[in-house]
């Protein structure tokens, strides 16, 4: 018995017309069905594709922006243990937790001379390392102020936003501008105890009784004692044991000028501080600073002593 041969008939859209069952897609033909489009009057799913996943991704995005960061938008859940400072992206976030004003109070009786436990700060900035010794037992207030606002992390990625030559750098302002304080303003003033030589480490305040907060200052010259008086109640708190040169390169960097605040133009970061418990009493370094390579000459400053400070 002969086997029927089997034949294949292939369509051919571009010679026909008719409408081919199982074959041919469109709006035309039997049943409101006719015969495909050409590539050229395709719909193109392309570009839907990618619309919509942009729009999903944006969608995202927003809805990170507002439970990830406080204050984001309506909805956002704020931490009551951090915040985020300004400056450098991503910033650094404080422990809020132990942010609070120092309970010590200042001495009924203060010392002859600064005297500390041995507790120190070193100052991690771009240029290097700073530390000094923390005058904790002369100066209880500021000392305790300071190493509570180091220990949150409130320094990090602050800068020393004023240079004096030959007088002081200043730093530790959240605001960059020395508009700015720690967010419980400001601490109770304590006797001065000690000279503004160099190396010193002091707060910053403004003309205001209990007006220092978070800055301070680092004294360039040993001829600022003479300029500084002990009555405008910049707390000396510590003394530079090293790093000297350090400061030196902060203070050569450029400012605005005396007329316009001696603003730091390429201010330094301080990237980090760190503490060193003591656990022994301290008097004043024997050695001073002003004999390590890179000293600044002892001339008298030239400008006048405007260390300020406005509180939060």
């Amino acid at each position: 018995m002969a086997k029927r041969r089997r034949t294949v008939t292939r369509s051919h859209t571009g010679q026909s017309t008719a409408y081919r069952p199982g074959f041919s897609r469109g709006n035309a033909g039997p049943a409101g069905r006719g015969q495909m489009k050409p590539p050229s009057e395709r719909r193109n799913n392309t570009l839907w594709w990618i619309g919509g996943a942009a729009v999903i991704a944006l969608v995202l995005a927003v809805l990170v922006y507002i439970y990830a960061f406080p204050g984001g938008g309506t909805g956002s859940s704020p931490s009551p243990s951090e915040f985020a400072h300004p400056f450098r992206s991503p910033g650094p976030t404080v422990n809020t937790a132990l942010l609070h004003p120092p309970v010590a109070t200042p001495m009924a009786s203060p010392l002859a001379a600064p005297a500390g436990d041995g507790t120190t700060a070193t100052l991690h900035t771009d240029l290097g390392d700073i530390t000094f010794v923390v005058y904790n037992q002369s100066a209880p207030v500021a000392s305790e102020n300071f190493i509570n606002l180091a220990n949150a992390g409130f320094y990090n990625n602050l800068t020393f936003h004023r240079i004096v030559p030959d007088f002081v750098i200043q730093g530790g302002d959240p605001n960059g501008d020395g508009s700015g304080g720690p967010p419980y303003g400001s601490i109770q003033d304590e006797p001065v105890v000690g000279d503004y030589t160099r190396g010193t480490v002091a707060m910053a305040r403004t003309s205001q009784p209990n007006s220092a907060g978070s800055q301070f200052f680092i004294v360039l010259d040993d001829s600022v004692a003479d300029s500084l008086p002990k009555s405008g109640g910049y707390v000396i708190f510590g003394k530079v044991i090293s790093g000297m040169d350090v400061v030196d390169q902060i203070a050569l960097t450029p400012n605005s000028g005396d007329a316009n605040g001696n603003q730091a133009l390429d201010p330094t970061y301080i990237n980090t501080v760190t503490i060193v418990p003591g656990t022994s009493p301290t008097a004043a370094p024997v050695a001073s600073p002003s004999t390590q390579p890179g000293a600044s000459p002892s001339a008298a400053a030239s400008t006048s002593p405007q260390v300020t400070q406005s509180p939060s």
